[in-house]
């Protein structure tokens, strides 16, 4: 599965399901996933830091602890609202 970085900043969409095959983040990246159909997004890691992410990370470790379904850091927020926070990121 391959994906494109439009530019730093911006969330990226990588596809449509969770696959079981581990796909690569490049460097300076994390995957997340979001939303009721758990969609996987690229983000770049400076999210980390801002106030509004950390907010997000705070409701993923309330929701889930340490043991996340997908394997991987799941969001607990719709793919909108997600969209939205990332949005203001840049």
């Amino acid at each position: 599965m391959g994906f494109r970085l439009p530019g730093i900043g911006k969330a990226t969409f990588t596809g449509s399901q969770v696959s079981s095959k581990a796909v690569n983040t490049p460097k300076g990246y994390l995957a997340v996933y979001v939303g009721e159909k758990m969609k996987r997004f690229v983000i770049p890691t400076s999210y980390l830091k801002q106030t509004s992410f950390q907010e997000l990370l705070i409701l993923a470790e309330e929701e889930f602890g340490y043991k996340h379904p997908t394997g991987g850091l799941t969001i607990p927020c719709g793919e909108e609202e997600f969209l939205e926070i990332t949005s203001r990121l840049n």
